[in-house]
């Protein structure tokens, strides 16, 4: 759980005094309001009879589903802190970003008071000169910042920090293979693509002008996709020119790059070339 402040332990401290509730317990539905936007939570702990629901307008669900005293205290509790982010947004944001490790560490003031948590010291791990990303997220061990704008996509796993040109990828969302760092995808409007294919343009601050594998990631046959609104990649040369390029489109529609009507397609005419 992140750090609280000084103002942070004062309002949980007030909050847990007035609803009857342990500082830990606040502790935890306050995350929870704070990731649902201020307007929901789910929440599981014991003081809240484990796992519960609770949404702005009066829904709440707890495991102790014919409790009513336990059910108004929660709805009372969750009412003020949802009062408290919409009075005070600016501090519900500086929450947020270190609550769901998202946003600018920068904003961490409200009315010159500090914010809720103490700022993550590794929270812009990736290079400045970057500017702000877009969207940050980590699964496992990796850690990753993308930045659409300069088409960079930072991944930081270990000690290291690796830098991909995203070339023309609008990057949806990523995956990791559980309990290893090698099998590491993204999605695009391209479909799911391995992140070894990308180049590398930067490690661990320096300019990389060679290609470059991550160590984490093992090396890949991937091939990059292949247009599919043009002919002017397919060969016109010998017989085995022909079946090494369709070998290829077999490899990319395997991977998803192109569809099985864009293979078969592609296929035919270089087999009419024969």
């Amino acid at each position: 759980m992140p750090q609280l402040t000084e103002s942070g332990i004062s309002i949980v401290n007030d909050l847990s005094n007035r609803h009857g509730f342990s500082r830990d317990a606040i502790e935890h539905m306050l995350i929870s309001v704070i990731n649902g936007n201020g307007n929901m939570a789910q929440f599981s702990h014991p003081e809240f009879a484990g796992y519960g629901q609770w949404m702005r307008g009066g829904m709440i669900m707890l495991g102790d589903m014919f409790n009513n005293n336990l059910k108004g205290r929660v709805d009372s509790l969750c009412c003020e802190i949802s009062n408290l982010i919409t009075s005070q947004p600016d501090f519900f944001m500086a929450a947020s970003s270190q609550s769901q490790s998202q946003g600018n560490a920068s904003s961490n003031t409200l009315n010159g008071a500090s914010s809720l948590f103490v700022p993550d010291p590794n929270q812009n791990w990736w290079p400045q000169d970057l500017g702000s990303p877009a969207a940050l997220g980590s699964q496992n061990d990796m850690r990753y910042a993308y930045f659409p704008n300069s088409r960079r996509l930072a991944v930081k796993t270990g000690n290291s920090v690796w830098v991909y040109d995203t070339l023309n990828h609008q990057i949806g969302g990523f995956s990791q293979q559980q309990g290893s760092g090698n099998g590491i995808t993204f999605t695009s409007q391209m479909g799911t693509v391995i992140l070894s294919s990308l180049p590398v343009v930067m490690r661990d601050g320096q300019a990389v002008t060679t290609p470059a594998v991550p160590v984490f990631a093992p090396p890949t046959n991937t091939l990059p996709p292949v247009s599919t609104n043009t002919t002017s990649n397919i060969p016109s040369g010998s017989e085995s020119d022909i079946f090494a390029t369709i070998e290829k489109l077999a490899t990319l529609k395997s991977k998803g790059f192109i569809s099985d009507a864009e293979y078969e397609s592609k296929k035919s005419e270089l087999l009419s070339r024969l």
